[in-house]
């Protein structure tokens, strides 16, 4: 497991851009159009999201691991299952809330098409 993203919501992507990009000096590593652009921090491998889909999502951690269908099986009793494992570009996502209410996010790369 690999803290991959830290998942920001945002209700304006350009303002948030401006904000991280032009105003930190966080470099943009890649986006999905006008609604996801992922961004470098310095120092860190950990990247920022910005994300317009849900403008309302919390603020949650995203994991990198192997397999989400059998991190879903196995996982700790003690995480709720928010959003069940779905298919995403380039792999599967679910969502779960810890004990303390907190969101978390698990994604797999499992479908990710990279040339060798």
């Amino acid at each position: 497991m690999k803290l991959e993203f830290l998942f920001v919501p945002t209700s304006d992507l350009k303002a948030s851009l401006a904000l991280y990009r032009d105003g930190l000096g966080f470099t943009e590593s890649w986006r999905e159009g006008d609604e996801t652009v992922a961004l470098a921090l310095p120092g860190t491998d950990v990247q920022i999201m910005l994300d317009t889909h849900d403008p309302d999502a919390p603020v949650s951690p995203v994991f990198v691991i192997d397999s989400v269908d059998d991190f879903h099986v196995t996982r700790p009793e003690t995480l709720t299952v928010v959003e069940a494992p779905a298919q995403i570009p380039g792999g599967f996502q679910a969502t779960y809330k810890d004990p303390g209410g907190a969101t978390i996010i698990v994604m797999d790369q499992s479908t990710d098409q990279k040339t060798p």
